[in-house]
Formats: structure tokens, sequence, C-alpha cells
């Protein structure tokens, strides 16, 4: 009979768990038979131990099976899905799923809804009048099949031993394990269906891995566990040192994802659409190559293919797709405040998670899972890393429907430090793992 403390006592002397111990121990943990503490204990060790590729790989599948899985065996094709770890401004899966849709690769997309900075992916389409991500199994088949493109919000009970230990690891100061992050984050990826799936890992100042080496061990860590699980699976190691594009806020965050689309929005946002478009359009097997993949893309971009795509799937899920061609039709706030510089120079850093803070204050994001979102509000750079600024000149406009922002505004001039020296662009994607 198998005990939870000789297991704990295992893995704390750093030997390797058997694919029926992990399942034993992650059954027992959904059920309520072995307690939090003993859980804390064994997440501790696994800290100091770390795991073996083959763990990892068993640990993630024991947490797909502890709850529902999504059968997308009806939506032809192979079914791709794109992870991003998150960060501030990241609108991505709104303009690249219209993007690949429009290369006839199934986009068939469960997002959740935001806690911080802005919203999710759900809030940010909501704000798009009328549409509609309550929509039942069924329809949502139907839909991807004839348009290739559906989003609907999370429904069901996925991996449920992940909701928990993530909310244990958050207590306990295990959270920065690359065998537990990367296990947590596939596992609603495998359970969510998907056939394949490219990663967004994002490194520096706003994102959740802060330093590069350590990135790229959480990305090679999913890679790896995706191959185990007979899941291809790609990553990219992006920037997140400052706000990915210029907006930051719901609304307008769409209306920068539909500029992209038109091939006019922010340099960094398209070319991170398109590297990972690329590797999506190649993993569902409509490009021989990433970099076919990649001048397929940008043909549909410039042919207003992707653009169309977009209003249908806004329209299919109930949406004014009229707010394609008039983003002004959008939600919007009462007041434009600018921030303004105090000296003359180029930026040099703006610190992302201080500038995600003061959306969040102006009611773009929820500081606890009831705070009610304000849609129409947030920040766009006017300028980011390397551009030059004249003392006066603005660096950020606040959208917002209070005219009492001092404290948003000090908080964006206190996210930016202007140097007299030159200064580069920084790299926005720093390695590509296949």
């Amino acid at each position: 009979m198998m005990r939870m403390v000789d297991l704990i006592e295992k893995k704390r002397d750093g030997l390797e768990l058997t694919k029926e111990e992990i399942r034993f121990i992650i059954k027992g943990y959904t059920k309520g038979d072995i307690p939090d503490y003993q859980i804390s204990a064994l997440a501790m060790a696994i800290f100091f131990q770390d795991m073996t590729t083959s763990e990892r790989a068993e640990l993630t599948m024991a947490m797909v099976e502890s709850g529902d899985q999504i059968d997308l065996s009806a939506v032809q094709g192979v079914k791709v899905d794109k992870h991003s770890t998150g960060g501030v401004g990241d609108k991505t899966t709104i303009a690249l799923a219209p993007l690949v849709a429009a290369l006839g690769v199934p986009v068939a997309k469960m997002s959740g809804r935001g806690l911080g900075h802005t919203g999710g992916t759900i809030d940010k389409l909501e704000a798009i009048p009328g549409f509609s991500v309550e929509i039942d199994t069924k329809q949502f088949t139907e839909l991807v099949n004839k348009n290739k493109l559906a989003v609907v919000g999370q429904t069901g009970n996925l991996t449920p031993a992940d909701k928990k230990l993530y909310a244990l690891r958050d207590v306990t100061a295990t959270v920065n394990s690359i065998p537990l992050i990367a296990s947590s984050i596939m596992s609603k990826k495998i359970a969510s269906g998907a056939d394949a799936i490219v990663l967004d890992v994002k490194t520096g100042s706003g994102a959740f891995m802060k330093e590069l080496d350590q990135s790229k061990q959480l990305a090679e860590a999913m890679v790896e566990i995706g191959k185990n699980l007979g899941r291809e699976t790609m990553a990219i190691i992006s920037d997140m040192n400052q706000p990915l594009g210029r907006a930051i806020g719901n609304a307008l965050e769409v209306k920068e994802a539909i500029q992209m689309l038109r091939g006019e929005g922010p340099e960094d946002l398209k070319e991170l659409c398109l590297t990972l478009g690329s590797q999506m359009v190649f993993l569902a097997k409509q490009a021989i190559s990433i970099e076919e993949a990649r001048s397929k893309l940008e043909a549909v971009i410039a042919n207003g293919e992707a653009l169309e795509v977009l209003k249908t799937f806004i329209t299919s899920q109930n949406g004014d797709a009229s707010i394609v061609d008039n983003p002004d039709r959008l939600p919007s706030a009462k007041y434009l405040i600018e921030v303004t510089a105090n000296e003359t120079g180029t930026v040099s850093t703006i610190v992302a998670d201080k500038i995600g803070t003061a959306a969040m204050l102006l009611g773009a994001g929820r500081a606890t899972k009831d705070s009610t979102i304000d849609l129409a509000v947030g920040i766009v750079l006017n300028k980011k890393i390397g551009d030059s600024v004249k003392k006066g000149e603005s660096l950020a406009t606040l959208h917002s429907n209070s005219q009492e922002a001092q404290q948003v505004v000090e908080m964006v001039l206190a996210a930016y430090s202007i140097s007299d020296q030159v200064v580069m662009k920084p790299t926005l994607i720093y390695e590509e793992i296949h």
C-alpha cells in the first residue's frame, strides 16, 4: 500500500517517482484524501530536487486526467493552440487567431478572463458591442469547421488538480519551479484538446520569468513535455522589458489588433504575430517550412483576407463587425490625459509592471475576482525604448473616465527612464525552440 509520507521522503532524497505514484498523489489530492500540508511538503521537495523528463510528463497527464477533457475530434484539421506566459499589452490572440485562420488553420480557442493589469482575451473581445462567448460545444465546433475560428469561455471542470495545486504553490513559495509551472501550463493546453501547441514564453521585467536563462529552461521543459505526450510543440522566447505594442486596455488593444491586421500596427506586435503564426501554420501542415508560412501570412495581411476573417468571426459570435472599419465605435473614455516628459533625451527603460498597474488603477483590469472592468480605459504609449523625446512632449496618453488621475500620471512617469546616451531598441525575439 502506498503512503504519501514515503513518497515525500522519496522525492526529498532526489529519487524518481513512478507513473503509479504520481497518479496516486494527484488522484488523492483532487479527491481530498491527501491534505494540503503533505502536498506543500512535496511541492517544496520538487522545488529543490527538480523532476526528470518522464516525471514532468506523468505529472502533466495526471493533472489532465483529474477533470474534463475537451474533445475536438469533430473539428477538421490539425488544431494548434497558442499560449503566452503573459505580460502587459499582450493582445496577440486577437490579431493572431484570424491571421492563421485565413490560411485554413483551425483555431478552437478557449480563453479565460483576466485577473490583473487588463482583462483576458475574453474581456477584450467583449469590448466589441454584442460579442458573445456563451456558445455551446456543438455551435463552437460548427463555427470552427465553417470559419476556422471561434472563441469560447472556459467551461467544465478542466484540470481541477492544477487549480488546487496552483493556489497552494502561491502561499508556500513554490510558484517558481520549472517542472510545476511547465506541467501546469501544458496540462491546460492538452485538456483543451490541442493537437499541437505553440508557446510564447516572455522574459524581462514585465514577465513572470525575469531572467533569460530561466525563460529558456521553462520553454525547453514545455516543449519536452509536449513531445513526450505526443503533441508537436514549439516555443519562442520574447521580450517583456516593456509593454507589447502601444495600447494597454481592453478596447484600445482590440483597436491595435485591427490596425495590425491592416498592416499598420506597431512593429513589435506584427513581428510577434508573424513569428508565432509561422509556427502555428507550419505545425498545422499548411506550409512546408516556417519561411513559407511567414510569406503566406504576410500575403493575407496585404490582400485583406485576414481582416475579412476577423469580420466573419465577430459576426458569427453576434458582435458588431462594423468596428473593424470604424474602430471609433468601440467603447471610448471621456478624458484623454497626456503624461509629458520632464527632460529631453532617449527613452532607456519602461517598467512594464508599473504601466500595467497604472492601467489597472484606471479600471482596465481586476484587482480582485469581483472587480468590474471598464472596457474603455487604458494607456497608449507614445514613446517606447530607443525613441527620442523632448521635454514637455507626450510619453503616454491616459484614456480615463475620471478627471482625477494624478496618481496614475505619476506612476506612468515613474515607469519611464530617460537617458542622454544613445539607446538601442531591445531585441524582441531571443530564441525559437523547435
